[in-house]
């Protein structure tokens, strides 16, 4: 049973799985200029749906739309090309580059619903380092809010996933850590609106600081706080 709220720091950790978009980087205006211009060619509210886009597999996206003679497959291939091509005002979210260098490599993955070419090119981007374990669309058969992926990097990196503290910016990816049985942190800079939560919250990373015991255990200090 994952805890809530302030008590992830005063949890330890084994590892830290991380989301890529909205948690590590800022990638918001490259992906609706895409989506954008999808939706517009699919007759779509374009408004509405990107609401929908955030957090899910292009693939899971375009699947729930059911348009009559899509192909979900060429479609989210068509998405992916694009966004590999237009990684124009991609960023890392605030302290994220200097927190994850806190980290020792084989305590931390990232987890997400971006095709891995995709993945690479914006963590270039953003000026992030891949971590030596990546999870991403390709591999596994459900895309969040399943926690097959959360569970993968877990035993990726050896450890379980219940002893994993998932950072998250999205609902079905939220959704997708508390059903792995993991601690969830949200990532709060790239939301407009409010989200309500149980979680604990964090706007950037840059009051975050991390300690490893004597045992290899991972905790989280906030130090605005």
């Amino acid at each position: 049973m994952s805890i809530r709220g302030s008590a992830v720091f005063a949890q330890r950790y084994r590892a830290f799985l991380f989301d890529m978009d909205g948690t590590l980087l800022n990638s918001i205006a490259a992906a609706e200029r895409v989506w954008s211009t999808w939706a517009e060619r699919h007759g779509l509210n374009v408004a509405a749906f990107l609401k929908t886009i955030h957090g899910a597999r292009a693939i899971d996206t375009i699947t729930r739309q059911a348009l009559p003679g899509v192909d979900p497959e060429r479609e989210a291939q068509w998405i992916t090309e694009a966004e590999i091509n237009d990684v124009e005002g991609i960023v890392a979210i605030a302290g994220a580059v200097e927190f994850l260098k806190q980290l020792p490599g084989d305590q931390w993955a990232l987890v997400t619903s971006a095709p891995r070419e995709l993945a690479l090119r914006r963590l270039q981007a953003a000026g992030i380092a891949p971590p030596a374990v990546l999870v991403t669309a390709e591999d596994v058969a459900s895309g969040k809010p399943d926690p097959a992926c959360y569970v993968l990097g877990a035993q990726r990196l050896g450890v379980p996933v219940q002893d994993c503290l998932v950072f998250e910016d999205a609902t079905v990816g939220i959704r997708a850590g508390e059903a792995a049985g993991a601690d969830v942190m949200v990532v709060t800079s790239t939301h407009l609106t409010p989200l309500v939560t149980a979680h604990a919250c964090i706007e950037g990373y840059e009051a975050l600081q991390v300690q490893r015991d004597a045992e290899g255990f991972l905790q989280v200090q906030n130090l605005a706080r």
